[in-house]
């Protein structure tokens, strides 16, 4: 991983952003900022603040602008998180439906505090805005791609279980 200050973007990820870049007209370049970003997390794990810079530069635009994007979507990362990110939605209909007290019990479960990482590296436990899926709250998304519905006590203890034992075989 990069530090936050040290960021050089290698021949590979500045290709992968140039294939990026194509699907837009020359003038509309910076559209391929979130496709950008994404590819910095997938390699780096997440995005310093010298990823936003060195993605600005590549798509010639003002870094508060990459900035920007980074802060409004809680899939970027801004620093390491755990093998584990757990988003779980909190917004009033969830927590309506007990999405708050989900949370609550994943960061005693896990011994974090909201936003923390486990001291193994394991698990990030995150409060999320609404992922969609209100009807199935509690919900929550494991590494911004698994939706997981429905999520009671015994769910989520079953879910931070089964994740550990991948986690153990490798």
């Amino acid at each position: 991983m990069t530090s936050s200050t040290d960021y050089t973007l290698s021949d590979a990820t500045r290709a992968r952003f140039d294939r990026e870049v194509a699907k837009y007209p020359y003038d509309l370049r910076q559209s391929a900022v979130m496709a950008c970003l994404a590819i910095v997390q997938q390699e780096e794990g997440f995005v310093s603040r010298a990823a936003e810079d060195a993605i600005a530069a590549h798509l010639g635009m003002p870094a508060i602008a990459v900035y920007e994007v980074t802060t409004f979507y809680n899939m970027y990362n801004q620093r390491p998180v755990g093998k584990f990110k757990l988003n779980v939605c909190a917004n009033l209909p969830c927590q309506l439906r007990d999405g708050q007290k989900a949370l609550d019990h994943l960061c005693s479960k896990l011994g974090i505090e909201q936003g923390g990482t486990t001291a193994d590296g394991l698990f990030t436990v995150q409060k999320s805005e609404c992922l969609g899926a209100c009807a199935d709250s509690p919900v929550m998304l494991v590494n911004d791609r698994q939706m997981c519905s429905f999520m009671s006590n015994d769910r989520l203890d079953q879910l931070v279980d089964t994740l550990r034992a991948e986690a153990a075989k490798g």
